[in-house]
């Protein structure tokens, strides 16, 4: 076993998922912010609870990570993991509400995923590469092409059709 083995079908799942998420920003950025908002919400929660219970857990995905990251992660981070885990469990709630609101929360949320998640691809296996890839550029088409009224409220145009 390569280690990678145990990771096979939640690794396919993510990669399900965003491309998901790419057609939904794509053809519908509303429901591809519902979307972003319900992943965050998700990763939010989870990543406060094991935070908060078990941060050293977050440690093993450094040998899967591109060496800069592996020494990140069992240097300083291994030292801090207990506040920056809750503290990123926030950002992601932010972002998840962020996308649900409206004008520049949208755009301050766009902007956010697209660090974060552009900040965990060098996890590679541990982030699911190329997910945050695919998931970035679907922020990128609702930072472009959303309305970015309110996500209740009924679309104004088609901002993008083909």
């Amino acid at each position: 076993m390569n280690g990678f083995d145990e990771y096979i079908i939640p690794y396919l799942i993510s990669q399900v998922v965003s491309i998901i998420i790419l057609i939904a920003a794509w053809k519908r950025t509303r429901w591809a912010r519902w979307l972003f908002s319900a992943l965050f919400f998700w990763a939010s929660t989870t990543n406060m609870y094991i935070g908060l219970t078990d941060p050293d857990s977050y440690l093993d995905n450094a040998r899967f990570a591109i060496p800069l990251y592996q020494d990140f992660i069992n240097g300083w981070f291994s030292h801090y993991n207990h506040i920056i885990i809750p503290l990123i469990a926030i950002g992601q709630f932010f972002i998840a509400v962020g996308m649900l609101l409206h004008k520049w929360w949208v755009k301050l949320a766009c902007i956010g995923s697209i660090i974060f998640l552009l900040s965990i691809a060098p996890l590679m296996i541990g982030s699911a590469f190329p997910f945050s890839i695919t998931v970035s550029i679907a922020a990128v088409l609702i930072l472009t092409d959303d309305d970015k009224n309110y996500i209740w409220k009924r679309q104004e145009k088609s901002v993008f059709t083909l």
